[in-house]
């Protein structure tokens, strides 16, 4: 297993590169509103599905999301505790919808939240970015958004400045000539 700093530093390079294809403010805004949603959208008919574990009925969408849970904790643990608080609101939504709808109905809100979601983060990269999104040529994105949106979050409240310099925006005026 890697030491923390082997991990911060897999982190921030991935990170470096993720950022290349996430640069203007608006995609970035774009991206929270598309993880929140395609997040909850995904998690919500696991939510119905209940496993023993360890004594406890367990739903099948939270025994899915621990292995990434554990490697967001692992890559960076402050940005992995954030992801794993929202995950708890995400994981509560998603279990009362589930819990308080038709099946039917379920599963329309799971289909408009994934269409929404997917809608959000196309348009970020195709209005606001002006190119394709970054998971076509790196898979391996679709694990980085949540720590990007995160990281974010972390900067804008006045945390990480370790890493504002690797997410910083691109100036104003180089939007503008996209």
């Amino acid at each position: 297993m890697l030491h923390e700093t082997e991990m911060g530093g897999f982190f921030q390079r991935q990170l470096a590169v993720y950022v290349e294809y996430h640069r203007d403010p608006r995609n970035t805004a774009m991206h929270v509103v598309g993880i929140l949603l395609l997040f909850t959208g995904a998690v919500l008919p696991l939510t119905l599905v209940k496993l023993p574990l360890l004594g406890f009925n367990v739903s099948l969408a939270v025994i899915l999301a621990l292995p990434v849970l554990i490697y967001w904790l692992l890559l960076d643990a402050a940005l992995g505790l954030g992801i794993l608080a929202v995950s708890i609101v995400l994981f509560s939504v998603a279990t009362t919808i589930a819990a308080q709808v038709s099946t039917a109905t379920m599963w329309a809100i799971f289909a408009t939240l994934v269409v929404l979601g997917l809608a959000a983060q196309t348009i970020g990269h195709k209005v606001f970015e002006g190119r394709e999104a970054s998971l076509f040529t790196f898979p391996s994105h679709l694990l980085l958004g949540p720590m990007f949106v995160m990281a974010k979050l972390f900067i804008a409240l006045g945390f990480r400045r370790d890493l504002a310099a690797i997410l910083a925006p691109l100036p104003a005026n180089s939007l503008s000539t996209r």
